[in-house]
Formats: structure tokens, sequence, C-alpha cells
């Protein structure tokens, strides 16, 4: 997979006030999970997975890593958890809490080592507050997060305008 290049300021600006009126769709043979974005907490990391989705990054990616009752992960360019878009994101820990749904950036040892890779909270974990980097919230799709087994292919990942109805559904 080619090495791909970080948001500009000006592509980071755009992305984090699109944002605001966005969600992404990850669709898998399984069904779609959505998730909303949290643009003031981590605008570098919404705008580097909204540039990386609207650049096909993660079509045709694996959720290489799952966790019952912990996490899914997935944004592997390699499948092994090893790999990423060729650079790293500074941290931009907050005081978004990991409860069920949360979706943040994995990362290595390194606080600034995210890249690609992202995970879903299957259950609370809020042992992982301020250590790694929330960016959103799943709102609808909990039931097929559930599903996903290790191999279960992201066929593609869509930015689209928020669908205020199915947003307030799953969140009621």
């Amino acid at each position: 997979m080619p090495q791909r290049e970080p948001p500009t300021t000006q592509e980071a600006i755009s992305a984090v006030a699109q944002a605001r009126d966005s969600q992404a769709r990850v669709t898998t043979s399984r069904g779609d999970i959505v998730f909303s974005f949290y643009p003031d907490d981590a605008p570098l990391t919404v705008a580097s997975f909204i540039k990386l989705a609207r650049g096909r990054f993660y079509d045709g990616l694996t959720f290489h890593r799952v966790v019952p009752g912990f996490v899914i992960q997935g944004g592997c360019p390699e499948g092994t958890g090893s790999g990423g878009p060729g650079y790293q994101l500074k941290a931009e820990f907050n005081a978004r809490s990991h409860v069920a749904g949360t979706v943040a950036m994995a990362r290595s040892q390194s606080p600034d080592s995210a890249g690609s890779q992202f995970y879903i909270c299957l259950e609370d974990a809020t042992f992982l507050d301020k250590q790694y980097t929330v960016f959103g919230q799943v709102t609808a799709g909990m039931d097929v997060v559930k599903q996903i087994k290790v191999g279960d292919v992201m066929t593609k990942i869509s930015i689209e305008p928020t669908n205020s109805t199915e947003t307030r559904r799953a969140n009621t």
C-alpha cells in the first residue's frame, strides 16, 4: 500500500468543519457501523481519519484484533496490527471517557504513534481514559460491532452527512 500524507493545515480545517455535520459509515458483511466525530476534542485525528477514508485507505482492510468484552480493532494495511498510513499523529488525549461504542486510535507504547488503526469499545473501558485519543462514538450498528470477528473486512468506510433521524433514534 502506498505511503500517505497527513492532512495539511487547510485540509484539517476543512475536515474539522465538515465533521461537525458528518458521520462515518463502516460497511461490513455483517452490516453497517455508524459513528459520529468529536472534532473539537481530536481535530487532527478526525481530519486524518476523514482524509484516509475519502482516499479509500480503509476499503478492503480487516478487523485484525477482537478481544471479547473489550474491543474490536482494524485499520492496519498489513492486517497484523503493525502497519499504518506512513505517518504518525500527535496524541490528542481528551476528557472523553471510554464507554461502549467509543471510537479511538490505537497506538504503540509511544503516545504519538497513532496512524490509521482504530478500535471500538465493546463495553466500558474507563481504565484507558486519557491514554488514547478518543475521536468518535458509535451512533448505530452496535449490534454489528458485537458480531465482528477477526478477519472481517471493512468493505468501505464512507464519510456522509449526519442523518439526524438515524442519529436521534440511536441516541434514545
